[in-house]
């Protein structure tokens, strides 16, 4: 690491302006940019070699950006063949990338997988775990190392100096000593303020509301409120317990409801919550788990990361590149269903996908192909829906009804919408539409359109919400067409189509292809030599040349 304590002895004289410059260059980076995967590898040589304890190897000292004081030791011995950051660090400078584990092409890319270990001396044939245990008892047997457990955790920051956050029940006396405030006073409350200003001591706002930083106790000692808050991680961490009893004045929540309720079923957030919200937020929980207040170890069972919603020139939206889209506007030119249904329809949830003003028009277009599907022009339920069902669209409801509920449950919506579009493109081409199918055609676009379906619902002739309606089920028989397709070749040529029943025999497909009225021009004056019949596919007809 630049930051490490040997390396202004280590660095030489004809190196020291280089690295000096290089030290004072990311002394401004955070650890996450200095650590970014995607991020160019920097470094430069120290001029100093160590040697290797078991190989007796002389190996360049170097100082990276990536490599971080705060981790392990603040010096690593680089890995170039089975590490990707080192990998790219030595093909960048020119190192020598020395497999040491077997598998893949390492002159190309890093080998992260398991295997046997080559070019290791006594280590050859072990795999990682024999070989770390092997080395590291070598090691200490030869007096020039010793296991270690280095933990990857460090103090978490949590104060912030401003006004919007939960103050930290904490009172600092004018003698010295710091409590708690008494749990018969909690919680604690953030004053009401009208003006808000900067305390211009660097301390929070709060600093400047006398009223309610100072205080005295029962002997007339003086004391000062905690000034700072708590960041936003405080409330994020454990907001989703008040979900399941949120007017509980006595206790977070009633612990038999959080056994029914938890862990959280499914938790969709963008990636870069992963490290620090997510965090966060399961140590609190096993916190919590800890004292008793909640009865799972961990707070969510699944998660998904939805992708990100580029602007139209595939870059991440931002107002300094002009390609920021505002939803305000969306809902006001098209509605919030348009947007929904927009959203959810241009691809998978977790991909990351440019806007689109045409796919916008287009999903708006559906919507109303949707209205005018049921609606007629003076606003009432269209002739056309109607108790009795001609079966028209039995396979092609149940269909989507299947295909849609599967889709909905493993998030792939924009394949939910497609088969919603194909029932509706249906619809318009059948004589009636049975009133059981519109109603479920309604519960099934819900989710994704919730206005328009409570409208819908409405003008079918329902009081309450279409959110506490059933969800329509399908029927497995349905499935599978009564009717098949099959072909009448002569010779060999297909001559003719014909729709049949799924379970005709052999003895009636050659009836109904002989009887065809086709079939009789083309077989006049010829002779039958042979007629075979495959159920489900062809009749074949050979006649003498």
């Amino acid at each position: 690491a630049p930051e490490h304590e040997l390396v202004k002895q280590l660095t030489t004289p004809e190196h020291e302006n280089e690295i000096e410059a290089y030290i004072e260059k990311i002394s401004h980076k955070s650890d996450l940019e200095r650590t970014d995967l995607a991020k160019d590898k920097t470094g430069v040589f120290t001029g100093s070699y160590v040697i290797n304890p078991v190989s007796g190897e002389k190996l360049p000292i170097w100082i990276a950006d990536y490599v971080l004081n705060s981790y392990g030791t603040g010096a690593v011995m680089v890995v170039p063949a089975h590490d990707e950051r080192d990998h790219e660090f030595a093909q960048k400078f020119d190192l020598p990338i020395v497999q040491v584990i077997e598998g893949g092409d390492v002159q190309k890319e890093a080998y992260t997988g398991d295997g046997v270990h080559i070019n290791s001396d006594f280590l050859n044939g072990m795999d990682k775990e024999e070989a770390i245990d092997a080395i590291n008892n070598w090691l200490e047997e030869n007096g020039v190392g010793e296991k270690k457990v280095n933990y990857r955790l460090r103090d978490w920051l949590f104060s912030r100096q401003r006004y919007w956050g939960e103050p930290i029940p904490v009172i600092h006396w004018e003698d010295g000593e710091t409590t708690l405030v008494p749990e018969d006073e909690l919680p604690l409350y953030l004053p009401k303020a009208t003006d808000i200003k900067p305390s211009g001591t660097g301390e929070s706002p709060l600093a400047n509301l006398d009223d309610w930083v100072n205080v005295v106790d029962e002997n007339g000692r003086k004391g000062r409120r905690e000034t700072n808050t708590m960041p936003q991680w405080a409330g994020s961490s454990w907001y989703f317990l008040r979900y399941i009893d949120p007017h509980n004045n006595h206790e977070v929540a009633d612990y038999e409801k959080l056994k029914e309720w938890l862990p959280v079923n499914l938790y969709v957030g963008g990636a870069e919550h992963a490290v620090l919200h997510l965090l966060y937020a399961r140590f609190w929980h096993k916190f919590l788990y800890d004292l008793g207040v909640v009865p799972t170890k961990e707070p969510f069972q699944k998660l998904v990361n939805q992708g990100m919603i580029l602007g139209s020139n595939h870059e991440k939206m931002s107002k300094s590149k002009g390609n920021v889209v505002n939803p305000d506007d969306i809902v006001e030119q098209y509605g919030a269903d348009t947007l929904r249904l927009y959203e959810m329809f241009m691809g998978p949830l977790d991909a990351s996908i440019p806007w689109s003003e045409e796919g916008l028009g287009g999903a708006h277009k559906f919507i109303n192909r949707v209205w005018n599907l049921l609606i007629d022009e003076n606003d009432n339920l269209r002739d056309r829906v109607t108790t009795i069902n001609n079966h028209d669209l039995d396979k092609i409801y149940n269909e989507t009804v299947k295909k849609v509920t599967e889709d909905y449950e493993a998030m792939h919506f924009n394949t939910a919408i497609s088969q919603l579009m194909v029932f509706v493109n249906n619809a318009y081409k059948a004589d009636s539409l049975p009133l059981e199918y519109v109603e479920g055609l309604v519960k099934l676009l819900s989710p994704v359109v919730p206005h328009i379906t409570e409208e819908l619902w409405s003008k079918l002739g329902h009081v309450g919400s279409i959110a506490y309606a059933k969800w329509p089920t399908y029927d497995e028989s349905k499935l599978v067409e009564d009717v098949v397709e099959i072909v009448v070749q002569i010779n060999g040529k297909v001559r003719q189509h014909l729709q049949v029943s799924k379970d005709a025999s052999r003895e009636e497909l050659q009836a109904l292809a002989l009887n065809d009225e086709r079939i009789k021009q083309e077989l006049a004056d010829k002779e039958v030599k042979k007629v075979i019949a495959v159920p489900g596919k062809l009749v074949s007809i050979v006649v003498a040349k």
